[in-house]
């Protein structure tokens, strides 16, 4: 990620209508876990999920982030759980972790089997990775280019590396489908009408305080048809729960 795009979201993450939706949808996932259990947060950024899932009583909760910077924002925000390391290479125990999270964080990385064979050795049998991607290829711009994207992902194409590398797909389904068709839309637009060009600047643009609590609002609205067990068809991520299963 460029260094004036990882400032910016470090400023967002806290109260962003995104990332906002986002830590409310992981919520609902895992809620009705005991709250001791092992939770790692995989790529942890500045450490707003960490912060978030505290609060709602989860107890030992830890992170890992390759970025120093994130590090650092973490501990002055008093959560000190949490240690610069590769997401390939997190330097835990085997079986030392009951549920990883994985938000927005494979797509960076090149290598995705070693990250995902990393994550299933750290995993206890039967722990489970809720794991976020943005989705399909022909959303593809400028945005995952400043982020240093590898890839983005298919429902099946997720589930299909999640599987091959050990994993029993539980639940996957497409995330923020209130976004996919205008966000096709201007796609479509930069392909026919500007000689494919897929650039379209920084998508991490703050808006106004009332439209920032409507999209919230509208994404949490999806997330409770979500949390029903109803998946959707298209969206702009796509998430899947894939549990480690080993005898014992």
């Amino acid at each position: 990620m460029e260094h004036f795009y990882a400032s910016k979201y470090h400023e967002l993450e806290g109260n962003y209508w995104l990332f906002k939706g986002r830590r409310d949808m992981i919520f609902r996932l895992i809620k009705d876990y005991d709250r001791n259990v092992d939770i790692l947060d995989a790529g942890c950024s500045g450490g707003a999920l960490i912060g978030f899932l505290m609060a709602r009583g989860f107890k030992n909760l830890e992170g890992v982030e390759i970025d120093k910077n994130a590090v650092e924002i973490c501990r002055q925000k008093g959560i000190n759980n949490v240690r610069v390391a590769d997401a390939e290479k997190t330097g835990f125990k085997d079986q030392k972790i009951d549920v990883i999270i994985a938000s927005d964080i494979l797509e960076h990385i090149k290598d995705e089997y070693k990250a995902l064979s990393e994550w299933y050795r750290i995993l206890k049998p039967n722990g489970k990775l809720f794991i976020f991607v943005p989705a399909f290829k022909f959303l593809w711009s400028e945005h995952d280019e400043i982020n240093h994207h590898y890839r983005r992902y298919s429902k099946s194409g997720l589930c299909r590396v999640l599987t091959e590398s050990g994993f029993i797909i539980e639940r996957s389904s497409y995330w923020n489908f209130s976004l996919f068709f205008p966000l096709s839309l201007v796609r479509l637009f930069q392909k026919f009408f500007l000689q494919g060009s897929r650039k379209s600047g920084d998508q991490l643009r703050e808006v106004g305080l009332f439209l920032n609590k409507a999209l919230e609002y509208l994404l949490k609205f999806e997330n409770m048809i979500l949390s029903i067990g109803i998946n959707l068809a298209v969206g702009i991520s796509v998430f899947a729960i894939a549990k480690k299963y080993e005898k014992d």
